[in-house]
C-alpha cells in the first residue's frame, strides 16, 4: 500500500469543528459587572508607558493633564496628538458619579481619531 488513507483523519477534523462551530457561541454572554472599582494585583504592574491623561470630574469639567479644557478644544488636542509618529497612550479617568454618555462622548473623539491605546483607570480597592 503506497498511500496513505486520510479518512479518518478527515473525519476527526469535521468533527472538531463542528464542536468548535457549535461551542463558541456558548462563551459569548454578556456577564453583569460593577465598576469602577479593581482588586489590587501586584502582578498586573504597568510598564514604564508614556501616558496622556484625560479626566472628568464630577461635574463633567474635561481635563488634558491638569488643563481644563473643553471638546473642541480637546478634539483639536488630539488630532495634533494623532499625527505624532508614536503618539503615547491615554490614560482616561472619569469620576464615578458621571453620567456614562459623557464618559462615552469623550472614548468617542479618542476613537475617531484612530488612537487606539486607551487605559481606563479604576480605584484600586
Amino acid at each position: 500500500m503506497t498511500e496513505l488513507n486520510v479518512t479518518p483523519l478527515m473525519d476527526l477534523a469535521f468533527s472538531l469543528l463542528i464542536i468548535f462551530m457549535i461551542s463558541t457561541p456558548l462563551l459569548e454572554q454578556t456577564i453583569p459587572i460593577d465598576l469602577p472599582k479593581q482588586e489590587e494585583n501586584p502582578s498586573s504592574a504597568r510598564p514604564e508607558i508614556e501616558f496622556q491623561v484625560i479626566s472628568i470630574n464630577a461635574k463633567g469639567q474635561i481635563y488634558w493633564g491638569k488643563q481644563p479644557v473643553d471638546m473642541v478644544e480637546l478634539n483639536s488636542l488630539l488630532e495634533s496628538m494623532s499625527k505624532m509618529p508614536n503618539p503615547p497612550a491615554i490614560s482616561f479617568r472619569g469620576d464615578f458619579s458621571l453620567p456614562y454618555q459623557k464618559i462615552v462622548d469623550v472614548i468617542d473623539a479618542i476613537k475617531r481619531h484612530n488612537l487606539t491605546k486607551l487605559h481606563l483607570d479604576t480605584e484600586v480597592r
